[in-house]
């Protein structure tokens, strides 16, 4: 359940947490054509609180709105605020915010272009999969449920609707006893998780699909990457069928949620050893490293609530 806090952020001005409703007949809620961002707000070792990389969500879900024509009613530096706003609001030192544009109620019909409303959200939200999930590893399920196509719904946009896909092969995944899905695109090669971009590392060499295919642009997949160039270590950007994933030394998933969750069995094969490689790990200690300010790979990564 979301841990609820007292202000949400709509339109312009914090309103009560109870009184943020939109009504029945909202578009969105009927078709889907919406944008979204998920975001993390860290406290320091300081005891200051940042949100990480606040610029560069904001500026992807202004992408996302421009993929699918969707107006938005405020500029991006003022949704950037009003992240940073929503969170003080709240007196919140650590959170995880949801801001979402999507069309409001008063017309209906696929060609319909209702007003649009943007909305802030923030609340308290721990490790995505459990710690347990951080330390040990998780187990995933190579989904029947196929990445959409580059041609069908957009794929490079985070739109609301897309994630009836992400469900749908979760769920699969749950019901069947594993922690988590990993999708393939329509060309059989793996795409991402239903929340998370992938990494393989096999023989010291670190793989991840490439964004020329159907997976999401994420801004954890790019903070990562750059820490692994900071390590020195080869990174190679390939498409991967699903069998090198079994043979793997070592796999790990990155979403801001997830932030950087070691995968150690896929389709009942232990991955490497079973457990949290070392690559892994090393990884996984640099991203809480630099999220909570003890390094500092880029200063305007930090936005100071």
């Amino acid at each position: 359940m979301v841990d609820k806090v007292e202000k949400i952020w709509m339109n312009g001005e914090l309103v009560p947490w109870d009184s943020a409703n939109i009504h029945v007949l909202t578009h969105t809620l009927h078709y889907g054509l919406g944008v979204f961002e998920g975001i993390r707000c860290y406290k320091l070792d300081d005891g200051r609180s940042a949100i990480f990389r606040l610029e560069d969500h904001i500026r992807r879900m202004y992408d996302s709105a421009k993929i699918m024509r969707l107006d938005m009613p405020f500029d991006a530096a003022t949704v950037v605020e009003a992240c940073a706003e929503t969170v003080r609001a709240n007196g919140l030192d650590e959170c995880y915010i949801r801001p979402i544009a999507f069309m409001g109620s008063g017309a209906m019909g696929v060609g319909a272009r209702p007003p649009t409303t943007i909305s802030v959200i923030a609340w308290r939200w721990g490790a995505y999969l459990g710690d347990e999930g951080l330390q040990k590893g998780i187990r995933a399920k190579i989904s029947s449920f196929t990445r959409v196509g580059i041609n069908s719904l957009m794929a490079k946009g985070k739109v609301c609707g897309h994630y009836v896909n992400s469900i749908l092969a979760n769920r699969e995944a749950q019901e069947s006893g594993y922690d988590e899905a990993i999708l393939l695109d329509p060309q059989g090669y793996v795409s991402e998780g239903s929340g998370e971009n992938l990494f393989v590392i096999r023989d010291g060499v670190v793989y991840t699909p490439g964004l020329g295919g159907s997976l999401l642009g994420g801004i954890t997949r790019a903070t990562v990457m750059r820490i692994i160039k900071e390590m020195g270590v080869p990174l190679v950007e390939r498409n991967m069928a699903r069998d090198e994933l079994y043979i793997a030394d070592e796999i790990f998933a990155v979403g801001t949620a997830a932030e950087v969750m070691p995968i150690r069995q896929v389709d009942d094969r232990d991955i490497g050893t079973g457990v949290r490689g070392p690559i892994t790990a090393e990884i996984q200690k640099r991203y809480f490293d630099v999220v909570r300010g003890r390094t500092v790979i880029d200063p305007a990564w930090l936005h100071i609530v």
